[in-house]
C-alpha cells in the first residue's frame, strides 16, 4: 500500500477539510486563542493547515506556507496554550468520528512541534518580519 492510499483509507482531504474547518470555528471562539489569529481570515488559516497535513499525511504535496516553526516565531505559546489546542483537535477528531489512524498521525505529527513552537519566556520570541508583533496574550 502506498502512502496516498492509507491516506485515501483514513479519509483523504475531504476529511480534512471537514476536521479543519470545525477545529478552526473552535478556535476561534475561544477567548485566548481567538487572539492569535485576529488578523488572519479563518479559511485561509484553514486551507494552509488542510494542506500542510495533507502533505504530511500522504497526500498530494500542494502545501506552499512555512513550517510550523517558521511561521511561530513571533507567538509566545507556552506548553499551557499548546496543550489547549491540543485538546480542542482531540475533540473535534471525536466530535466527527474521524479515523483512529488519522487521529494517531495528525496528533503524533502536532507533537514533535511541541519543542520548537512552544517557548519559556517572550523574550524567545523574535520578529519574522519587521511588520510583525510579538504575539503574547495573558490567559483570559
Amino acid at each position: 500500500m502506498t502512502k496516498l492510499d492509507a491516506f485515501e483509507q483514513m479519509g483523504g482531504r475531504q476529511s480534512l477539510v471537514d476536521i479543519c474547518k470545525l477545529f478552526y470555528d473552535k478556535v476561534y471562539a475561544d477567548t485566548w486563542l481567538k487572539l492569535y489569529f485576529e488578523h488572519i481570515p479563518q479559511d485561509h488559516i484553514e486551507r494552509q493547515q488542510v494542506d500542510f497535513m495533507q502533505r504530511v499525511l500522504g497526500g498530494d504535496n500542494i502545501y506552499a506556507g512555512k513550517t510550523p516553526p517558521n511561521a511561530h516565531p513571533h507567538m509566545f505559546i507556552s506548553n499551557e496554550l499548546f496543550d489547549l489546542r491540543q485538546k480542542i483537535l482531540a475533540d473535534t477528531f471525536k466530535e466527527l468520528g474521524s479515523d483512529e489512524r488519522l487521529r494517531e498521525k495528525w496528533l503524533t505529527i502536532d507533537e514533535t512541534f511541541r519543542k520548537s513552537i512552544v517557548k519559556d519566556s517572550p523574550d524567545q520570541c523574535h520578529k519574522r518580519f519587521k511588520t510583525d508583533d510579538i504575539l503574547n496574550f495573558p490567559k483570559p
